[in-house]
């Protein structure tokens, strides 16, 4: 019997494996497979250091986010013989080495082992997501709905560190639920900051019931901490001797049930205003997600600049989700300890229809239409509209509080945003259509290095925080690949698989949207949008290439890796497309 979703789960591995060779090693070269009567758009990857060449078929093409694929095909002596996605992965990885590094076989080894993972947990959670009919589209069940990924990352489900029986309770996509572990450490060794409310009454919101009811000393503190930190925490030496000398006391679970959001290590519970964001022992995709002391101390100083510059309340249709409060525990010689935890604000209920883009744009379920198609579908039905232009006034709409808001900040501010699909929530409560953008996350912002003085004169412990102030020409390329390239494109490739418009006619409303940026804005955000239109390749974050070299990004002295391609808004960009059309057709 064929396991719908074990295809489904390999179909979805080889993707976005695929995409991200495609865009970052080798375009490959379009041909036509000729099945009967019929020709089949393909392109041709040659692997020559294996001594052949995969042609795979192209469902629907994307100018500027993912493909689709249908079959695959190796050639060998008696001509083209179909394989299984798993293994044109193998061949592929093979053949990546060459461009990269021809010595690094264990990172072979681990991108394939976390490929396998990826590809073993997507499995699972389809298997979980069944028949049954999904919850409406509200902020946690979008949260909880990626059960694909990325779409150009290589192992987007990769969570090396944590076991299936863990993932049942820790995993987003599984829907489990548990408490908080808490900790109770001398005063003398917890240290707390926040822009707004006391620390000690956030604590207090996350025990809820349970906050008069651990056994708490004189002169100490307590600290929530994941489940699966803790248990990681508390093998450390480190650790292991504040517990033996009474200066940390393990007070076990207590406070609501929470339960984890798409980043897996923050997490949510509808009681709760503030969301608190751990570390984790588990390679996430890339890296191992750890809390950095610099994270803790920009989430409170950008929230305290954005408080006295204005930034918070300038635009209606631009909102923050801050990373406005830390607390963590110092330890002699260390710069993060473990239990450095993030709390987010949360005005969020569980089922207010704000999700994040992510999710929107997400592969559909087998057999099911993709968030963004059926959001589409009711609005045509509601407003009696073709779906064409359902979807053009919606995209119009969407920029309207996604690119000129962000673009317009960065003008006037010299704040830019690490705006991924991921990062970017949208309000749809005004009958589908985005009225408000959302953006959390305190590892993403970029301050302008031309507003640094301005800036510290009035929060002056932004100096002090490093990683937060940057050149305008590295903001410019960062700020095209995580607002454009991953966000907006990544709405105009949905609409373009699901039929809804042609990414040609999304494209051209951009660029005019741009052009008017860049006519009305005369500071950093009207050179960002001229720069967009200009160049002939836009910046993408290279996810294979990092993996290929088994980089850890956000450890320290790790550095996240960058490649171009073809910009589609711009001429050189569009010509280069017509090119591979022009070839497809000769």
């Amino acid at each position: 019997m064929i396991d719908r979703n074990q295809i489904a789960a390999e179909q979805a591995t080889f993707r976005s494996f695929a995409n991200s060779y495609l865009r970052e090693l080798d375009p490959g070269i379009p041909v036509f497979h000729r099945i009967g009567d019929r020709n089949c758009d393909c392109v041709e990857l040659p692997l020559l250091s294996r001594g052949t060449v995969l042609r795979i078929e192209i469902k629907s093409r994307s100018l500027c986010g993912m493909h689709l694929f249908g079959r695959i095909w190796m050639r060998h002596e008696a001509g083209w013989r179909e394989i299984e996605p798993l293994l044109a992965i193998h061949l592929m990885v093979l053949g990546a080495r060459e461009t990269v590094s021809p010595t690094h076989r264990q990172a072979d080894v681990e991108l394939l082992e976390r490929i396998l993972q990826s590809c073993q947990a997507t499995k699972r959670y389809l298997d979980a997501a069944g028949d049954k009919t999904l919850p409406p589209a509200g902020f946690l069940a979008a949260e909880q709905s990626l059960y694909f990924g990325h779409p150009l990352h290589p192992t987007p489900k990769s969570l090396q560190g944590m076991t299936n029986w863990q993932q049942d309770v820790y995993a987003p996509e599984l829907r489990g639920s548990f408490q908080l572990t808490w900790f109770a450490a001398a005063d003398t060794l917890v240290r707390a900051d926040s822009a707004g409310e006391p620390v000690s009454s956030i604590i207090d919101s996350l025990l809820g019931d349970d906050a008069g009811g651990l056994a708490i000393r004189d002169g100490e503190a307590v600290v929530p901490m994941h489940p699966l930190q803790a248990e990681a925490l508390i093998l450390e030496p480190s650790i292991r001797a504040l517990l033996a000398s009474g200066d940390l006391r393990r007070l076990g679970p207590a406070g609501p049930l929470f339960t984890a959001t798409s980043s897996v290590r923050t997490v949510y519970s509808p009681d709760v205003p503030w969301m608190p964001k751990f570390s984790l022992p588990v390679h996430i995709t890339n890296s191992k997600r750890v809390n950095r002391r610099h994270e803790l101390e920009a989430g409170v100083a950008v929230a305290r600049l954005f408080a006295r510059a204005g930034i918070d309340g300038v635009d209606p249709r631009l909102g923050f989700l801050h990373d406005s409060a830390y607390v963590t525990i110092d330890l002699l010689g260390q710069a993060e300890s473990g239990f450095e935890v993030i709390f987010r604000e949360s005005p969020l209920g569980a089922d207010d229809p704000v999700v994040t883009v992510s999710a929107l744009t997400a592969e559909p379920l087998p057999g099911r239409r993709s968030m963004f198609e059926s959001l589409i579908q009711r609005i045509a039905s509601d407003h009696r509209l073709p779906l064409r232009q359902a979807c053009r006034l919606w995209f119009a709409r969407y920029l309207d509080c996604v690119l000129d808001p962000l673009v317009r900040l960065y003008d006037r501010f010299g704040v830019a945003l690490e705006a991924h699909q991921q990062n970017s929530l949208l309000d749809l409560s005004h009958s589908g259509f985005p009225s408000r953008y959302l953006y959390r996350d305190s590892q993403g912002f970029y301050l302008s290095n031309s507003f640094r003085a301005r800036w510290c004169d009035l929060v002056p412990e932004l100096e002090q925080v490093r990683g937060l102030f940057f050149d305008d020409r590295e903001i410019r390329e960062r700020f095209a690949y995580y607002l454009v390239v991953n966000q907006i494109f990544s709405v105009v490739a949905r609409a373009g698989h699901d039929g809804l418009a042609s990414e040609a006619e999304l494209l051209a409303m951009l660029r005019d949207r741009l052009n008017r940026l860049a006519a009305e804005l005369s500071g950093a955000g009207g050179e960002f949008a001229k720069s967009l239109l200009d160049r002939p390749n836009i910046t993408a974050k290279a996810n294979l290439a990092i993996r290929l070299q088994d980089v850890d990004e956000l450890a320290p002295g790790g550095t996240t890796i960058y490649t171009h391609f073809p910009n589609p808004l711009s001429r050189a960009g569009l010509f280069v497309a017509a090119e591979t059309i022009h070839a497809l057709a000769s």
